[in-house]
């Protein structure tokens, strides 16, 4: 059965201030870690190949953490945090 993954406004704008696509995010929660979350929600974590530029500097890999809440047949994403290293 397919997850069904849909994005808040708010998680939107930080995936696009932070570096992160929605096929980042919905791999993450495919393929990556999950674990407990403040407030009841739910985390996902997953680090990408990235070897690329964020802010002028260089680096090798990048991770995806989101974080969402459970809805019916799938989950709504209210934010998402992207480090470089």
């Amino acid at each position: 059965m397919e997850i069904k993954v849909s994005f808040h406004p708010h998680a939107l704008l930080r995936m696009d201030e932070r570096g992160a696509s929605q096929e980042e995010v919905i791999q993450a929660i495919r393929e990556g870690e999950r674990f407990p979350a403040k407030f009841e929600r739910t985390g996902f974590r997953r680090n990408f190949p990235f070897e690329g530029l964020w802010q002028e500097r260089h680096y090798a890999n990048k991770q995806v953490e989101a974080f969402a809440v459970s809805e019916k047949n799938g989950w709504l994403i209210i934010t998402v945090i992207v480090r470089y290293f």
